[in-house]
């Protein structure tokens, strides 16, 4: 198949799904309000909750909700050919992805705000908002294992990238007082801040780190982590407003350009796809159901986007209506980034074996070469397009991990203040958060956490549409398109997670890993066991809530629901 077909097809269902589908759910079911009052403009303080103008937040939404999870997953799951790569990503977008970026947006906004803790404890139960604050802050650890090492690698192996990153924070800063402080033009903020971080990227070429400070450091683990962890640390404690959401807001179009000009650079060289449609039910990663779907998370479907949405979003619309082109409108965008990378890893090598050669050198590696040729379609140097690309990825990761430890710091708050009020002082979460996230990139253990990574991700997503299902079912509107996908991911998820823990701690009863590898996979198994075992104990509260909903709508409270 030619890739401009599988462009418009993607257009196409962007249209359908934002337009018609979300379009219908907002106006019919939600029936969303421009006079009612949002959390933002009632609790606004500068620090969580700020009015902000649907224009910013969608930047900042994209680039929050949008990690390096929609180019990695499909990059590798094209190994079980691109054909049902792009079903899911297209499917799993239109019936399940937005609604569940959009859904928690919306629930959050009207429940004043509220986190999943809150939320889960109004509700389903108490004893559900514990469990899930539990699990919330050992999977959001978990990303920030993960990306903390990609932010690290990337930093070492393309030396501009450090200098495209530090222009980044200053153009975000300068983006956060021009709009807030100085008050300036929204187009003229964008063009001065884009325009600062552009030339980092050209700086960087110019002079990279290893030119600077020296090859040895620049080749330093010990180093970018330090520096990635000091950038999110001011990323969780400063006000909003003046670091994460401007931040987001000016990568945004990092990323945004990239695409626009890769998608021009793709109709003008209209490859086909050399690599297979499809090639085998079961490939070395596992079967299409369930590890598919849980290798392609962001793009499709991705837990990660709840918390952004209902913790961060919900915080900052101005007006309800803003809630779907925020909310829906950003994830199809992102729909359009993973059909993009997979356009990519299916059109740029000539064989099976070439691509087999060079997903082993990373997913990162794939992608780089992929925007260098599509912008060399446009007249960009190639040099120039392979460090652009590998800048996406630095961009993609970092600004993900400064909301990680900002959310974990929250998380920190909910789950121990009660037990010590030291633990509300935003620099004692903010520390935890960030030393715990050290311990993974520095000793290596994000590596064998990473294999739970796209289950506990999609395991979130599941819960996240367990919340939106009750909450509609508490406020009697029409539920069934949170359900089903809730129940299609909540069973693809479990699965997923005992497929991968089975085949863990099966290597090391038959004694076929040891060593580090035998404490890894010992760990990642347990570790995925306990997300099943906590994931079924939140889903039989959830049925109890879905009954006790059930019965008050016909009028017949049973009496343990009373009880």
């Amino acid at each position: 198949m030619n890739s401009v077909v599988v462009l418009i097809i993607s257009l196409a269902v962007f249209f359908v799904g934002y337009r018609l589908y979300a379009g219908y759910i907002d106006r019919k079911v939600i029936k969303t309000d421009p006079k009612r009052a949002t959390p933002a403009k009632m609790y606004m303080d500068g620090v969580e909750f700020m009015p902000t103008s649907k224009n910013v937040l969608f930047g900042y939404q994209f680039k929050s909700i949008a990690g390096a999870g929609p180019i990695i997953g499909p990059i590798i799951a094209i190994q079980w050919g691109w054909l049902p790569a792009l079903v899911w990503i297209l499917l799993g977008t239109f019936f399940i992805g937005w609604v569940q970026d959009y859904g928690s947006a919306i629930m959050a906004m009207r429940h004043e705000g509220a986190s999943f803790g809150g939320l889960s404890h109004k509700l389903i139960s108490p004893r559900a908002r514990t469990i899930l604050l539990s699990f919330v802050y050992f999977y959001l650890l978990l990303i920030a294992g993960a990306f903390g090492n990609v932010v690290v690698d990337t930093a070492i192996r393309l030396k501009p990238a450090p200098m495209a990153w530090l222009f980044l924070t200053v153009a975000g800063v300068v983006a956060g007082q021009m709009i807030y402080r100085w008050k300036r033009d929204i187009i003229l903020t964008t063009v001065v801040t884009v325009v600062i971080a552009m030339v980092g990227i050209w700086v960087g070429t110019v002079a990279p780190s290893n030119q600077i400070i020296g090859e040895s450091l620049s080749n330093s683990r010990l180093l970018w982590a330090l520096a990635a962890f000091v950038f999110c640390y001011f990323a969780a404690v400063m006000p909003i407003w003046k670091f994460a959401l401007p931040v987001n807001y000016v990568a945004a179009y990092i990323v945004f350009i990239g695409l626009f000009v890769g998608i021009i650079g793709i109709f003008v060289l209209h490859p086909d796809f050399t690599l297979p449609a499809v090639t085998s039910f079961s490939i070395p990663i596992g079967p299409i159901w369930p590890i598919m779907f849980v290798t392609i998370a962001c793009g499709a479907i991705s837990g990660w986007h709840s918390i952004v949405s209902s913790s961060g979003t919900a915080r900052q619309l101005e007006n309800e209506l803003d809630a779907r082109p925020v909310g829906a409108g950003v994830m199809f965008v992102e729909m359009m980034l993973a059909a993009f990378a997979l356009i990519i890893a299916g059109t740029i090598y000539a064989s099976p074996a070439d691509y087999g050669a060079a997903i082993k050198l990373g997913p990162g590696g794939v992608f780089a070469a992929g925007v260098a040729k599509f912008l060399n379609a446009v007249g960009l140097p190639t040099a120039i397009g392979r460090s652009y690309g590998s800048v996406m990825m630095v961009v993609l990761a970092i600004t993900i991990m400064q909301l990680v430890v900002r959310f974990m710091r929250v998380a920190t708050s909910e789950l121990l203040a009660g037990w010590h009020p030291v633990f509300r002082n935003a620099h004692v979460g903010t520390f935890i958060a960030s030393v715990l996230g050290m311990v993974l990139v520095l000793t290596g253990w994000w590596q064998y956490l990473w294999v739970l990574f796209g289950g506990a991700n999609q395991l979130m997503a599941s819960l996240a549409l367990m919340l939106i299902t009750a909450w509609l079912m508490s406020e009697g509107k029409s539920y069934s398109w949170a359900l089903w996908p809730m129940i299609f991911m909540f069973i693809t998820t479990i699965a997923a997670l005992l497929y991968t823990s089975y085949n863990l701690l099966n290597k090391v009863l038959t004694g076929a890993v040891k060593g580090q590898a035998l404490i890894g996979n010992t760990l990642m198994g347990l570790v995925g066991i306990f997300l099943v075992v906590a994931a079924i104990i939140l889903g039989i509260e959830g049925v109890k809530a879905f009954a006790k909903y059930r019965a008050l709508k016909n009028n017949k409270m049973p009496e343990s629901a009373q009880a």
